[in-house]
């Protein structure tokens, strides 16, 4: 009797941003801002890359995402999520001492980041901009920043430490980008806010 062959609907591979284990060099480039012993929100965490780089720091992370199985063994507050779903905003009463967003918008949200961000905070997003739909997904506007959309969010309200829009070619997710580090250390005396270090 000829053997039927072994059924593969059950072996499909993780989605694309699970299978990248390396945190991004924009994150780890900025990342040492954040205060020593700071805490620092995980927003839609996927596989943990940022939450477990963000903890190896010594910070005290708080990863959240809809689905948390790959956020298992981070040394880390896990919070299962859905952050669109229309229910409340499930850091109402909280404040961090940085912020970490990569590959995920959802506009809602962002106000909350910067209600969320403490005196002193750093906000470290990148996500994928218009013109990313020429090269590859997400091609939906809804998850896709205009031009300049990060500098208005934070315009008069954090100091931007750096900001870039446009192309990467690297691997593993090559495409149209923009990303901002921010600090929130403005003024309101009209004097100068303090610098930071930005790298090499």
């Amino acid at each position: 009797m000829a053997q039927t062959p072994p059924q593969s609907g059950n072996h499909h591979s993780p989605p694309r941003h699970l299978r990248i284990s390396a945190p991004s060099p924009w994150i780890v480039r900025f990342a040492p801002l954040i205060k020593t012993d700071g805490t620092v929100l995980d927003l839609a965490a996927g596989g943990g890359r940022h939450a477990r780089h963000l903890a190896s720091l010594g910070l005290k992370v708080t990863a959240v995402d809809k689905s948390v199985e790959p956020l298992a063994g981070i040394d880390a507050e896990i919070i299962e999520a859905d952050l669109e779903d229309g229910g409340p905003w499930p850091f109402e009463s909280r404040t961090f001492d940085g912020i970490v967003v990569t590959n995920y918008l959802y506009r809602p949200t962002l106000e909350n980041l910067l209600a969320n961000l403490a005196p002193g905070g750093v906000l470290i997003y990148e996500t994928f901009a218009r013109g990313n739909e020429q090269f590859a997904r997400p091609r939906n506007p809804d998850h896709l920043l205009k031009s300049g959309e990060l500098l208005e969010l934070v315009r008069g309200r954090l100091q931007v430490v750096a900001y870039e829009h446009g192309q990467k070619d690297s691997q593993p997710l090559p495409g149209v980008v923009q990303r901002i580090c921010a600090v929130n250390d403005l003024t309101t005396d009209g004097e100068e806010p303090p610098f930071h270090p930005i790298g090499a």
